[in-house]
């Protein structure tokens, strides 16, 4: 139901471009966001009717008075009834304030047996009318090792257009990315880039690009024992989801996600 809905408002749609090096398992349909993944997220904010608050850098979370205490970074802390966590597992552990007590020695166990992959994605951008001329939209690369996937971006999405420039999307190894996960931003991308020449010696020159480093990429082993969800602390409730408790695909994100959803609606 939640592909059809999305699909019927044209956030996804069928994925046809040609992918070279995919492999495509057997009864599984592929989709892409022709506005980018951020565009799911948006419509179910915006399904929800909740007020969006962004750049909250939270670091300590405490009991206060039968309510939660967030604080974050910057500006004063607020008071909650509820908080569910969905950041990465390893952030969780991260908390500082009545959390690091709260949270059972079994529970922590669980916690950090959680692993990530990570990896650093590279944007090329071009300005209009820049022609990339390969005969693919998308391909996985098996014999590099720095670099698993480049994608012609706007190619992929099918929105290729003379009035906007196109862009290319390279995702790094998962042993590039753990190896140099803490080494100079500027160096790393000047390393990617010269894989990306040699393996496709005719693109040309971008207008700018953008590194950005993965820390918690893809979740290559979740929490164990939890259905999607685990409850910390009931009254108030305090609860930790995401893919970090499923597995790291769009299915996994909505398994937690309703997982979430009836452990909440069942303490309201």
């Amino acid at each position: 139901s939640f592909y059809e809905e999305l699909l019927l408002h044209g956030i996804l749609k069928p994925l046809t471009a040609p992918i070279e090096g995919m492999v495509v398992k057997k009864g599984s349909c592929n989709y892409m966001a022709p506005q980018g993944i951020s565009s799911v997220v948006k419509y179910y904010l915006n399904q929800s009717g909740a007020d969006v608050y962004y750049e909250h850098h939270v670091t300590h979370i405490s009991l206060r008075d039968g309510k939660w205490e967030v604080s974050r970074k910057t500006g004063p802390p607020e008071l909650f009834d509820i908080v569910i966590l969905t950041i990465p597992v390893p952030q969780i552990l991260q908390l500082q304030g009545d959390i690091v007590n709260i949270i059972n020695e079994s529970q922590k166990q669980q916690l950090e047996s959680a692993s990530y992959s990570s990896r650093y994605a590279l944007g090329l951008f071009y300005e209009a009318g820049t022609r990339i001329d390969v005969p693919w939209a998308a391909q996985y690369i098996t014999d590099n090792p720095c670099i698993r996937f480049i994608s012609i971006d706007n190619k992929k999405r099918n929105i290729e257009s003379p009035e906007v420039g196109p862009s290319v999307v390279v995702h790094t190894t998962v042993m590039f990315g753990n190896e140099n996960i803490d080494s100079d931003p500027a160096e790393v991308q000047h390393l990617i880039l010269s894989h990306l020449e040699r393996i496709v010696p005719s693109l040309p020159k971008p207008a700018s690009v953008k590194c950005h480093k993965w820390r918690y990429s893809q979740v290559t082993k979740a929490v164990p024992n939890c259905l999607g969800q685990m409850i910390v602390h009931t009254q108030p409730l305090l609860i930790c989801g995401g893919d970090g408790f499923t597995h790291s695909n769009f299915d996994g994100c909505l398994d937690s996600a309703m997982s979430l959803a009836e452990a909440v609606k069942s303490h309201l």
